[in-house]
């Protein structure tokens, strides 16, 4: 196959289309969570490396759904409420502000907010017909989180981060 940009790779056509690309680089250090791997990072800045040679890469993607409660019609109907009652007086008091009938506005922005709440958290609630009767939080987590480095600096990056470890 031939790349449409001359001396193109293909990893270069991907860039040029905006298309998602693997990382490239040398493995300077891996880390059982983000934050251990954010720390390393931020030690290499502290110590004046060059930083934008260095990428963080989460290997062993994880979907993690979160069951956080139990759904009823009453917290379905609730949040709806409570979420349409804010979105509500927001718009009442935006047009309040340019009408000069503040306390109209947001009379009729509360009750449109509400209404408007109630009947989006309702509507596809029904449609679940009781499948999914809880409430979740999702996640995308990786298994461990490597370090890469591109290679006229990864040995140097190696060297820096053996000193981190040992501190």
């Amino acid at each position: 196959m031939t790349s449409p940009i001359p001396g193109g790779s293909p990893n270069a056509r991907n860039t040029a289309r905006g298309l998602p690309t693997p990382p490239r680089g040398w493995p300077i250090g891996s880390y059982g969570t983000y934050a251990e791997a954010q720390r390393a990072v931020d030690y290499l800045s502290d110590e004046q490396f060059p930083v934008e040679d260095v990428t963080i890469v989460g290997v062993d993607l994880m979907q993690v759904e979160k069951v956080t409660g139990r759904l009823t019609w009453g917290r379905v109907l609730g949040a709806g409420v409570a979420s349409g009652a804010w979105l509500g007086l927001f718009f009442g008091l935006l047009v309040g502000l340019f009408t000069g009938h503040a306390l109209g506005s947001l009379i009729a922005g509360l009750a449109g907010g509400i209404v408007f709440g109630v009947i989006s958290t309702a509507i596809p609630y029904a449609a679940t017909r009781g499948t999914r009767d809880f409430s979740s939080t999702m996640q995308l987590v990786a298994g461990r989180y490597d370090v890469i480095c591109e290679p006229r600096s990864a040995e140097r990056a190696r060297d820096m981060l053996a000193r981190l470890n040992i501190d």
